[in-house]
């Protein structure tokens, strides 16, 4: 794919997250208009995800008719150019009135992560980040915090259901023997994208999906943070861990974590 076709991509995909997310704002808060239903344990659905799936779904089959999509929640086909949608992530917090969800937007190439765009209407920002453009935040360019004392580091560690509880708290009571401050706010995406900000100096998870990292991937990988190799083997399919740090703390992260 050349320059061109890849940065039209990337301003097409600024331009679906503005149009998605007043899609979304017009549900949020609104509970009696999301017919919530749980698809599994803590696994939540609104109708809101499946709207904004569609509209995204609709517009880059348009767009971009050669290109395949994965969606959370319509599935798909991965191939050499590839779209991956989160419609809401953070679907809990959703539900429940908490302004802590986002819109996100990936493409890759040849199981590359190239353009990464995430949403998060409701708190006022877009992150934004195109391989080798470096990332932004409502315009404005980001970096990692460049942190490298875990007795000084805040560090979110996300929860999946597909990982028993006590390996979880585990993880939980080393970090915090380690000196750091835990946290967890409900969305994997926007934990990437707040280690590419600088407001976190890490975000790890011992299971995540694919929709939930690929657009974050791009956006903390421009902003100059460590990440694990997450597309390696079935991650684009089924999964895998996750750790994106700023680099000073990767190397106690990964022994902390068994995330490599």
């Amino acid at each position: 794919m050349n320059p061109a076709e890849r940065n039209l991509r990337y301003y097409a995909a600024l331009g679906l997250a503005a149009e998605a997310s007043h899609l979304a704002q017009g549900y949020f808060g609104r509970r009696e208009t999301l017919g919530t239903t749980m698809k599994g344990a803590q696994d939540w659905l609104t109708v809101a995800d499946g709207a904004v799936e569609a509209f995204l779904r609709e517009r880059l089959s348009q767009l971009f008719p050669g290109d395949t999509v994965i969606g959370e929640e319509g599935g798909g086909e991965a191939s050499d150019a590839v779209w991956i949608l989160d419609p809401i992530d953070g679907t809990a917090n959703f539900a429940h009135g908490d302004r802590n969800w986002c819109i996100s937007i990936g493409f890759l190439v040849d199981r590359r992560p190239e353009i990464g765009v995430v949403a998060a209407p409701a708190l006022g920002e877009l992150y934004a980040a195109r391989r080798g453009g470096g990332a932004t935040l409502n315009g404005a360019p980001i970096k990692v915090s460049g942190g490298a004392d875990i007795a000084r580091a805040s560090i979110e560690l996300g929860w999946s259901t597909r990982v028993a509880a006590e390996r979880y708290i585990e993880v939980i009571g080393r970090t915090y023997a380690a000196g750091a401050a835990v946290k967890r706010s409900g969305s994997g995406t926007l934990g990437l994208c707040h280690v590419a900000d600088g407001s976190s100096d890490a975000y790890a998870e011992l299971h995540i999906n694919a929709w939930d990292v690929a657009a974050g991937i791009v956006i903390a990988g421009e902003a100059g943070a460590t990440i694990n190799d997450f597309f390696a083997g079935t991650g684009m399919a089924k999964g895998n861990p996750i750790l994106c740090c700023t680099p000073g703390l990767a190397e106690e992260l990964r022994r902390i974590t068994g995330i490599v």
